[in-house]
């Protein structure tokens, strides 16, 4: 899936795509606006991206102090650009990635 299509279905599918990994899959929640969701797939990802999207959300949710532990567990700098920007950031890379 290239990011187009990704941010193609965000705006027009109710469900993300199931063979999405589930990262992405948290992504999408994000970006439709389901925090909540979100942070119920990322706490099931066991690895370092799991642990990116983790902290990224709770940055979204305004708890840097969590968000840097999880950056902390994800082996990645505590991000200060625009939420759209690490949001995209983290989804490229975890296309790039398939």
């Amino acid at each position: 899936m290239t990011m187009d299509e990704f941010i193609q279905s965000v705006k027009n599918e109710e469900e993300p795509a199931t063979s999405l990994p589930e990262a992405l899959k948290a992504l999408w929640w994000a970006k439709k606006g389901d925090w909540d969701k979100a942070h119920h797939i990322s706490q099931a990802v066991y690895s370092t991206t799991g642990s990116w999207v983790h902290a990224y959300l709770h940055r979204v949710e305004g708890d840097l102090a969590n968000a840097r532990f999880w950056y902390r567990r994800a082996e990645k700098r505590e991000c200060s650009s625009e939420l759209d920007a690490e949001w995209k950031e983290i989804s490229e890379y975890l296309l790039s990635q398939e």
